[in-house]
């Protein structure tokens, strides 16, 4: 009897230590996430100091909070310390070696000692874990330009206005972009944003030198380039002050993209984008499903670009459809570095994601009409 007793006793005392080990484990990761909490704050109250502190204090309790190692790298990035803030970049990324945003932060740091190979390396490493991140894209395209391969940092800068066009009015200002300014492409990027500002109804030179920050040469040279590749109209008509000059969306583009019109600076009306540009998409939607189960390469990767370029239907889709735009993009980006092979191996995939997008994009309401 006094054996059952026992064995019972030492049952009891088991299940009292196993319930006690998990109450310090809660305990302390209480403790973990309210330092974690109580930096963040530091952070934003700007008192850095106070944040490395909290951060370290949490992860003496756990060391493999990465989260954790990011905040103090950023801290002691915003501080000036760039080594301190790689070496704890380096701790996150030991733990966790597909942390894009750590490889983001990494590569930042580095391009602050001007060392930019080392910020393309973070830079390539950070999309290689998420090759749908338009900051990686735009910080890329700034390290390459800097570095001297103008015409990938132009490829690099174009795909970050692909998944996000206002990286475009960043670009413009951005003084990393300095040596490329004369090339084609930087100049495409200028006309870019005057197509879009125009497109949001800012029709004057002013208002979107107003909107945008650029400077009124660079607007004026774009809406010459512009009117002269037929793509927006000018207006003139007489006033007071002389003549007043406007400027419009030509009919065709006006027609494939919609237009905003204000009256002022800050009211605007917004009109949705026309019937036939819905019809466009469904009709490209409807020739990708063919060219995917085809294992047509080219013109499954055509097809995408026609729906995510802001050149094309990309504002629309971005406006209307944006996740599935969203979800287009990263196939798109995958295709074009992957090639045939990541295509064969994903047609079900992506048969089944264009076919839930003309699902959705028929079930809206301008396609009711049609």
């Amino acid at each position: 009897m006094s054996r059952f007793f026992s064995a019972k006793d030492k049952n009891d005392n088991s299940s009292d230590k196993s319930t006690a080990a998990k109450d310090t484990e809660d305990h302390r990761d209480f403790q973990v996430r309210d330092l974690y909490r109580k930096g963040v704050n530091h952070m934003s109250n700007d008192k850095l100091n106070d944040a490395i502190r909290s951060f370290e204090l949490a992860l003496r309790l756990d060391p493999k909070f990465v989260e954790a190692w990011i905040k103090k790298g950023y801290a002691h990035f915003h501080m000036g310390d760039y080594s301190f803030a790689i070496s704890s970049y380096d701790m996150a990324l030991n733990i966790d070696p597909d942390n894009y945003e750590a490889w983001n932060l990494k590569g930042l740091a580095y391009y602050k000692m001007n060392n930019y190979a080392k910020a393309i390396e973070c830079c390539t490493k950070a999309l290689d874990a998420n090759p749908n991140d338009g900051l990686v894209w735009y910080n890329y395209a700034c390290y390459l330009t800097l570095a001297g391969k103008v015409d990938d940092g132009m490829e690099a800068l174009k795909r970050a206005i692909e998944i996000d066009i206002s990286h475009a009015k960043k670009a413009v200002r951005d003084r990393d972009f300095e040596n490329a300014r004369a090339e084609e492409g930087f100049m495409r990027i200028f006309e870019v944003v005057v197509l879009e500002s125009l497109r949001q109804g800012y029709d004057y030179v002013g208002k979107i030198v107003w909107a945008t920050g650029m400077d009124k040469q660079d607007v004026e040279d774009a809406f010459l380039r512009l009117s002269m590749k037929g793509l927006v109209t000018i207006k003139e008509k007489k006033s007071y002050l002389g003549k007043d000059v406007s400027y419009e969306l030509s009919r065709d583009i006006s027609d494939k993209l919609g237009e905003t019109k204000r009256s002022g600076f800050f009211k605007s009306k917004e009109y949705s984008a026309p019937i036939q540009e819905i019809k466009d998409i469904i009709e490209i939607l409807d020739k990708s499903v063919e060219s995917v189960k085809n294992g047509d390469i080219d013109q499954t990767i055509d097809s995408f670009e026609q729906l995510t370029s802001p050149a094309k239907h990309g504002n629309t889709m971005i406006e209307q459809f944006f996740d599935q735009h969203r979800d287009l993009r990263l196939y798109q980006i995958r295709l074009k570095d992957k090639g045939q092979e990541y295509l064969d191996s994903h047609k079900l995939e992506i048969t089944n994601l264009l076919e839930d997008i003309i699902q959705k994009v028929r079930g809206g309401p301008l396609s009711r009409t049609i």
